[in-house]
């Protein structure tokens, strides 16, 4: 059981040597001092550190990584200069097929914890075929230097809300980077300004401000995986709900009668009726309204035994009354797809409460190497009267 108080002599910018234990879900180490758990950030599990205590807690404290005094045989050089500055990546100092085993187990432990899945449903981790240089979008700030006099053109720090100073980002694209100089060259008139740099997808209409995955060297597995989990479902109809510019509805279209995408944002679903158009799928529709309003009339327009909804929903999940419709309704399938596998396993808990559905099965994508992200699709079945 966790100390309700530090040790007596646990106090900030006091020196400790500790072992790490495990690596909690966000990517920050687990180790103890006296039974009282310390969080530090780049280390990995069985390693010997000596850190430094930069903040102390109730219930538990944090340090900073001072030096490796016994490294892990998987710890790595990191490929980027900024490693450990930078917030964007939390992972670049470990292996990366121990980055997957890794997220392995985080999910599985996640699920197990919030969700009440047993951990042998979590299947291995997908690889990215492309662990660096395959973000398409990135965002970075400018912020106002005041002791050199100058401006910082990058992303937040992982040690507080200053910006580091970024000339290259080893895992956005190379065409990204040339942009990154492009602003660097032509910065912004002042701090506090962000800047959105993207590779428009080949062959899909994206508006500004619409959501589109960031990888697209495993998007083709993310699609296969959802793909084989339709098929797998039998279902005839599909429910796209959160659809965007009509991404996953359009892809599979072909394993389906017909299919409905459902978002909010008008501009997405303009351009998902001209993605639709450019790819002929002429057996789906778009509609612009919130889930929570068109999906009671979509659940009773077509036979839940012989409809599938894909949930990819916003990183905070589902609204209460959307899982509460579901359970009401029970499709034969939901496949729900997330990148915050947190909050993915709160709406699974609930809709699983009380044997109403059941999940088959939960796959992880690695759409975010060498950061503590990854994707999950899980299929889920609803379970017989």
């Amino acid at each position: 059981m966790m100390p309700e108080s530090p040790p007596v002599a646990l106090m900030a910018g006091q020196r400790q040597t500790v072992t790490v234990e495990d690596i909690a879900f966000g990517g920050e180490g687990v180790a103890r001092v006296d039974a009282f758990v310390v969080f530090i950030p780049f280390v990995m599990v069985g390693e010997t550190v000596e850190v430094e205590i930069t903040e102390v807690r109730k219930n538990f404290a944090r340090a900073r990584l001072h030096r490796v005094l016994t490294p892990s045989l998987e710890r790595v050089t990191p490929a980027c200069a900024h490693f450990g500055a930078c917030g964007g990546c939390q992972y670049q100092h470990i292996a990366y097929p121990a980055q997957l085993q890794l997220k392995r187990k985080q999910v599985a432990d996640l699920f197990q914890r919030i969700g009440g899945l047993p951990p042998e449903l979590v299947a291995p981790v997908v690889p990215c075929p492309q662990p660096y240089g395959y973000r398409n979008r990135i965002m970075i700030r400018s912020q106002w230097n005041k002791p050199e006099q100058r401006l910082n053109i990058g992303f937040v720090r992982a040690d507080c809300g200053l910006v580091e100073d970024v000339f290259t980002c080893h895992i956005a694209e190379p065409a990204l980077n040339e942009q990154i100089r492009h602003v660097r060259a032509h910065p912004p008139p002042k701090g506090g300004i962000k800047v959105v740099l993207r590779i428009p997808p080949e062959n899909w209409e994206v508006p500004p401000d619409s959501f589109f995955q960031n990888n697209s060297f495993l998007l083709p597995k993310l699609v296969e995986v959802v793909r084989e989990a339709v098929r797998a479902g039998g279902a005839r109809h599909l429910i796209d709900l959160y659809c965007g510019v009509g991404f996953f509805g359009i892809e599979l279209a072909d394993a389906v009668t017909s299919f409905v995408g459902v978002e909010f944002d008008q501009r997405a679903i303009a351009a998902a009726r001209r993605n639709a158009a450019t790819r002929g799928r002429t057996n789906g529709e778009f509609i612009a309204a919130t889930v929570e309003a068109a999906l009671p009339a979509l659940l009773q327009r077509f036979s839940p035994s012989a409809s599938a909804v894909i949930l990819d929903p916003p990183r905070k999940g589902c609204l209460p009354p959307t899982l509460a419709l579901l359970r009401e309704q029970r499709p034969a399938q939901i496949i729900y797809i997330s990148c915050h596998p947190a909050t993915m396993a709160r709406d699974l808990n609930i809709l699983c409460r009380d044997g109403v559905f059941s999940v088959a099965r939960v796959t992880p994508l690695d759409m975010f190497p060498q950061t503590q992200h990854v994707e999950c699709v899980a299929d889920v079945r609803a379970v017989a009267r």
